[in-house]
């Protein structure tokens, strides 16, 4: 999805962008915020002992621990060289967003199974976390397309905002959808004790939800919890905050001209919306 949205913003203004193909800084700064992204993952599925990844086995599972540290790592080192080839303002924004993505992840960790985790602490962690790369996606395509500034940051906006709905959605994804839907464990975030916007508006309406919560939690617990999440208003809540951004998404881009790309990108935050099945 990264490295398609530094595509995208590319072409975003681009009347003949399915004529001709993409140059290659612009290519090149995809392939950039896709190593970073999946570094992170390297790095995501240590943290989280995770044992699956998109249906397969995970790095960590496969080769360890130490293999996975350190192949994140390289992935990273790799992205960062990528985007000093780019230009001193691409290679700057890459290395902030790794920061962003670090800081972010420790803002999550520092609530762990804390039933007191606002909703304020949660935006700000997804910010962070993934809202950040998918902002610098779009941002770095545009620039390696050399596009005016005013497109420039109407992107980065859209960018930020189509991060913030993802999340959520993924969110909201890891309490209604199965293992096999998901490719991964469902439940993990209630297990691993990160309470997202699903169960933070659920602990409003259900208070019962807080005694189950808390501490690390067994499969029956678990399910239980779930079931809670789900049968209190707390998904529909949910995806009328990432509907919400939705709408900015799609407002930064008034400050673009139309056309099929930036037609395009205007589709993509609602149809993430619309496409979580019913819990």
């Amino acid at each position: 999805l990264r490295p398609a949205l530094a595509l995208a913003a590319a072409y975003a203004v681009s009347p003949d962008a399915a004529t001709r193909p993409a140059p290659e800084e612009c290519v090149m700064g995809g392939v950039s915020v896709e190593l970073v992204h999946l570094g992170s993952l390297y790095h995501d599925d240590v943290m989280d002992e995770a044992l699956t990844r998109r249906g397969v086995e995970s790095v960590n599972a496969r080769w360890g621990n130490l293999v996975a540290i350190l192949a994140g790592d390289f992935l990273l080192a790799r992205a960062s060289e990528i985007a000093a080839g780019l230009g001193t303002e691409v290679a700057a924004l890459l290395a902030a967003t790794i920061a962003d993505l670090c800081e972010g992840q420790v803002r999550e960790l520092t609530k762990v199974f804390d039933v007191a985790r606002t909703e304020e602490a949660y935006l700000q962690a997804i910010e962070g976390k993934t809202a950040a790369l998918m902002s610098a996606s779009c941002r770095i395509g545009a620039l390696t397309a050399q596009l005016p500034r005013t497109s420039v940051e109407a992107l980065t906006v859209y960018g930020h905002r189509l991060g913030m709905v993802f999340q959520i959605v993924d969110d909201v994804l890891d309490v209604v959808c199965t293992d096999e839907q998901l490719g991964k464990p469902s439940g993990n975030d209630l297990v691993q004790g990160v309470y997202t916007l699903p169960v933070i508006r659920a602990m409003v309406g259900a208070p019962e939800l807080s005694s189950l919560l808390g501490a690390p939690l067994d499969s029956a617990t678990m399910n239980k919890a779930r079931d809670v999440v789900r049968s209190n208003g707390a998904i529909s809540s949910a995806l009328g905050v990432a509907t919400g951004y939705a709408v900015e998404a799609e407002r930064a881009l008034d400050a673009m001209d139309p056309g099929p790309g930036v037609d395009a990108l205007r589709t993509l935050p609602r149809a993430l919306v619309d496409g979580v099945p019913a819990a």
